[in-house]
């Protein structure tokens, strides 16, 4: 997997479990609070589509992920 799949399949999953945390309707609601994780991610997000930054690609490619391009 890419550096640019793995960064968008975890930003996927973090807005999903902090939705499910934070919305009252959900089985697995913990506090109304996870809501604020869900606004971070989506701010990091639509940051990182104009600065091409994301601080999360900085750790994947430590971890020793691969580059490869946006549709690979």
């Amino acid at each position: 997997m890419t550096v640019f799949r793995l960064r968008t399949t975890i930003a996927g999953f973090f807005v999903l479990l902090s939705l499910a945390l934070g919305a009252q309707g959900s089985p697995l609601f913990h506090h109304v609070n996870w809501l604020w994780f869900t606004a971070f991610v989506g701010a990091n997000l639509f940051q990182s589509g104009f600065t091409k930054f994301c601080p999360l690609e900085i750790f994947l490619k430590m971890a020793g992920v691969k580059e490869g391009g946006s549709c690979a």
